[in-house]
């Protein structure tokens, strides 16, 4: 695009005639600009948090196989994220215990990965909400199932970071959830997954 400007201005620089060149100018300022930003998926990361009743918490991290975001005019109008279900790591136990629990996670009773590998973010549409944050619309696909989304993101010089949360219930994931099951007391698992993402260039 910077190329495309750069030979119509040489070209209007040409002309004599001043009125041609304004005319030029005016219609330079009528292109739209898109853009797509891609992310280094080695550098970028997710870290999520699942938090039971009795106020215990377990998190880890996974992995993403696309994440890119689409602009126009500098303003996020698209975007894809894929994430590598079979990438999940559970980073406050270790041994036997961190297996067992991403065992359990992947299983039926959670995620089903072995059935459902990718999970997925496209986005949608955008607020402003400043020059660095923006207010992402879009659509979440977890276990083929998709559901509406929104959430904030802030631009950094290093990177871009979004905090979001998904109701679990929402894809089917009955495991100790107070939406499927009655009178689970202490057992109570929340259905809130907090996410935090880091997009790094």
């Amino acid at each position: 695009m910077l190329l495309f400007v750069t030979k119509i201005i040489n070209i209007a620089l040409k002309f004599k005639n001043m009125k041609n060149l304004i005319n030029i100018i005016l219609l330079l300022t009528t292109i739209s600009i898109s853009a797509q930003l891609s992310f280094d998926l080695e550098k970028s990361n997710i870290k999520w948090t699942g938090k039971e009743i009795t106020t215990k918490s377990h998190f880890g991290s996974l992995k993403l196989l696309k994440a890119s975001i689409d602009f126009k005019d500098d303003i996020i109008v698209g975007g894809e994220f894929v994430v590598d279900m079979n990438s999940l790591d559970v980073e406050d136990l270790e041994g036997q215990w961190k297996e067992r629990l991403e065992g359990h996670l992947r299983s039926d009773d959670f995620f089903s990965i072995e059935k459902y590998p990718k999970s997925s973010l496209k986005i949608t549409n955008s607020k402003k909400i400043s020059d660095n944050e923006f207010q992402l619309i879009g659509n979440l696909t977890i276990k083929e199932i998709t559901k509406p989304i929104e959430f904030t993101i802030v631009i950094s010089e290093e990177a871009y970071h979004a905090d979001l949360t998904f109701d679990r219930s929402d894809y089917n994931v009955k495991f100790r959830s107070g939406t499927f099951f009655e009178n689970l007391g202490d057992k109570l698992i929340f259905d809130d997954i907090e996410l935090k993402v880091t997009l790094n260039k």
